[in-house]
């Protein structure tokens, strides 16, 4: 499930769990852009009170600027297509507008989990001792 603020409602988070499935089965099997990748993933679904439009947060497999950028180009571009099938899928009063946004906290948590291995080894280097002691006689 998505994190979502505690302000919405519990009706707008059960909407936006649901066009968060309905939007990644729409990406993955229904839409044929070839900018658009095979392997988006629909990471958040942040909709608007009035449910008028709808914040779609997606990873990519590459996370090369050029294939972020033709993958949301695509999106965008294929946005009127994927909320028609989206309004036969789900039926509330309003559909929300569908704005694409790329994701990038993963790709910041892997740097950052890079970052906290490098230091943690930086580290038990330099407990290690530089030179192995040889036996020395015990001080009393």
């Amino acid at each position: 499930m998505a994190k979502h603020s505690k302000t919405m409602p519990a009706r707008g988070l059960r909407v936006a769990d649901q066009i968060q499935r309905d939007l990644a089965e729409i990406i993955a099997y229904e839409l044929k852009d070839p900018r658009v990748g095979t392997m988006i993933t629909v990471t958040e679904v942040q909709i608007t009170p009035d449910y008028a439009h709808a914040k779609v947060f997606f990873t990519t497999l590459k996370d090369s600027k050029e294939a972020i950028k033709n993958t949301t180009e695509g999106l965008m571009a294929a946005a009127g297509f994927i909320r028609g099938l989206l309004g036969k899928r789900l039926h509330i009063h309003t559909l929300p507008q569908l704005h694409f946004v790329h994701d990038s906290s993963t790709s910041r948590g892997m740097e950052m989990s890079l970052l906290i291995d490098k230091a943690n080894a930086t580290r038990a280097a330099d407990a290690e001792p530089d030179e192995p002691q040889e036996n020395k006689p015990d001080e009393q």
